[in-house]
C-alpha cells in the first residue's frame, strides 16, 4: 500500500472536520503557523499547523509511508502526545494515553517455551 499525498491530506482533513464538530473545541481559535510543501517530483511532501488552543500536527512523507505527530489537551486537561508511522505494513502509532494489551501470563510463557523445545512428531501418512 502506498500513501499519497492526497491520502494524507484525507487524513488531515477528517481529522479536521473531526474537530470542528467535537463539543468542547475552541471555536475561536487561530492557526498559529501553517507549513504546506507541496509533492515534489519523487512524492516527498510535509506539513505542519499550530492552532492557539494548543494543537500541533506535523507529517512528512513519500511514497513509501508517511511519519507524523500530533499533540492537544484532550478535555479532560490531559496531554496528549501521539507519533505514529504509516507503511506497507500499516498505521503504527505511538502514544502513552493507548490503551496496552495485558501481559502473557506466565504459564502461557511456559507452554509456548515447551512447545518450543518440544515440537511434536511428523505425522507419516499410511502406505497403501
Amino acid at each position: 500500500m502506498k500513501l499519497l499525498y492526497g491520502d494524507s491530506l484525507q487524513l488531515f482533513c477528517l481529522a479536521l472536520i473531526g474537530c470542528a464538530c467535537a463539543d468542547n473545541i475552541n471555536k475561536d481559535a487561530q492557526i498559529r503557523s501553517f507549513q504546506n510543501d507541496a509533492t515534489d517530483a519523487e512524492g516527498n511532501y510535509q506539513y505542519a499547523y499550530e492552532t492557539s488552543n494548543g494543537i500541533q500536527f506535523q507529517e512528512a512523507g513519500n511514497p513509501n509511508g508517511a511519519r507524523g505527530a500530533v499533540a492537544y489537551v484532550s478535555p479532560e486537561g490531559e496531554h496528549i502526545s501521539l507519533t505514529y508511522t504509516a507503511d506497507e505494513e500499516g498505521y503504527h502509532p505511538v502514544g502513552d494515553h493507548l490503551p496496552t494489551p495485558p501481559p502473557v501470563p506466565a504459564y502461557i510463557l511456559r507452554a509456548l517455551e515447551y512447545i518450543r523445545t518440544h515440537p511434536p512428531a511428523p505425522v507419516q501418512k499410511d502406505q497403501q
